[in-house]
């Protein structure tokens, strides 16, 4: 089994680090997968899902509200705005985010509405993305 490096940082903390088998992550071209020797890359990552297959033949999910990934020499780290594992969703929270940014779509005149447009995003995959625990 080859194995490769994965840091995950948050603004807040190193909130993953471990040997890997793959990662496959929201790409702004698209969703793509890092394997052992992977072509050096840097790209910038969308809101999505995050999947890691650890060494132990376990999947991780992960909601992503985008960031950057850099591939090096069998290291990856990926820079994330922000991070939750599946299981430490709180899908209560999540389905209210929702409400509270379909909402303020519905009065346009009165927001940002890109910035509405991006909560009710973030709020939608946490919710897809608990559903893979």
């Amino acid at each position: 089994m080859k194995l490769f490096t994965l840091e995950i940082v948050t603004p807040s903390k190193l909130a993953f680090t471990a040997e890997v088998v793959s990662v496959t992550v929201p790409g702004s071209l698209g969703e793509f997968q890092v394997l052992y020797n992977h072509a050096p890359i840097v790209s910038n990552l969308e809101i999505g899902k995050m999947k890691v297959q650890t060494k132990d033949g376990d999947t991780l999910h992960f909601a992503i509200s985008g960031g950057v990934i850099e591939v090096l020499k069998n290291k990856v780290v990926v820079l994330a705005q922000s991070l939750e594992r599946s299981d430490e969703i709180d899908t209560e929270r999540a389905r209210q985010a929702v409400e509270r940014a379909k909402q303020r779509l519905e009065q346009r005149d009165q927001i940002d509405v890109a910035r509405a447009e991006a909560a009710l995003t973030r709020g939608m995959n946490r919710l897809k993305v608990s559903s893979l625990r």
